[in-house]
């Protein structure tokens, strides 16, 4: 049996550059960034495992590798939170797609089995959650917790994240979510493509995660933008837009 084709959309043309997004979100859910990067480039936007028009697939971070691969082909991966956990794997498991990354709030995962038992009980919670009130419900649920209050009404994508399913959802944070993943901090030192790590300044503990991921990386830089939380690329389009451009410009992309 054929494995399945992960949904995409592609605007522009030139280098290549694949957008991975965040959990609730999907491929439409970059704001200004997607535009602004296709404008001197090819940008094809991912719907993930569970999520948009990919909701039907239901594999983890690890068996997600070669639908990846599929999907963006020789590039530079920009993926956001759990989107840079993606790129991330696909970067440790096939280097020679992975020309650049770009990690906005990412993680390489937990490290302890302790640490990976409880986050998988909790993301348990939120499955049956997603699954008892529905979508509408958990993505404002979601919206409102504080990792997420300084998005601009805007650019947080209710209705878009609505069009998400509850089951998708579901087999995302059982299967994909933070707990169920192998991590990847003992990998970092594999990954010798240039990296840009992004965090917000008011986002302590991926800053913190970050800043720890930097020193394992050969070829890293990171940037901590001030007065901003996780969702650095809503909360400040053009400063992340302007960052990312210099810094594919500056090494080559």
């Amino acid at each position: 049996m054929p494995r399945p084709s992960l949904a995409t959309e592609t605007t522009g043309a030139g280098e290549r550059v694949v957008l991975l997004h965040g959990f609730t979100q999907t491929g439409r859910c970059w704001g200004p960034l997607a535009s602004e990067l296709a404008a001197d480039r090819e940008v094809v936007a991912v719907d993930l495992p569970g999520h948009g028009g990919s909701a039907g697939i239901a594999v983890g971070i690890e068996d997600a590798v070669e639908l990846l691969a599929d999907a963006g082909g020789p590039a530079t991966y920009l993926g956001y939170s759990m989107g840079g956990r993606f790129a991330l794997r696909l970067a440790a498991e096939r280097p020679d797609l992975v020309r650049r990354l770009v990690l906005i709030g990412a993680s390489p995962g937990l490290a302890t089995d302790d640490e990976r038992a409880a986050r998988r009980e909790s993301d348990e919670v939120l499955a049956d959650r997603v699954e008892a009130v529905g979508v509408e419900t958990f993505v404002h649920e979601w919206l409102d917790l504080p990792l997420f209050a300084g998005i601009h009404s805007a650019l947080r994508y209710e209705a878009e994240r609505c069009t998400n399913t509850a089951a998708g959802l579901a087999s995302s944070l059982r299967l994909a979510g933070t707990g169920a993943q192998e991590p990847l901090w003992d990998r970092l030192g594999e990954l010798a493509m240039p990296t840009l790590l992004i965090t917000g300044g008011d986002d302590a503990k991926f800053t913190k995660i970050n800043v720890a991921m930097d020193e394992l990386l050969p070829a890293s830089e990171h940037t901590v933008v001030l007065d901003v939380g996780h969702t650095v690329h809503l909360e400040r389009p053009a400063a992340t837009t302007a960052l990312v451009h210099g810094w594919l410009h500056r090494v080559g992309g």
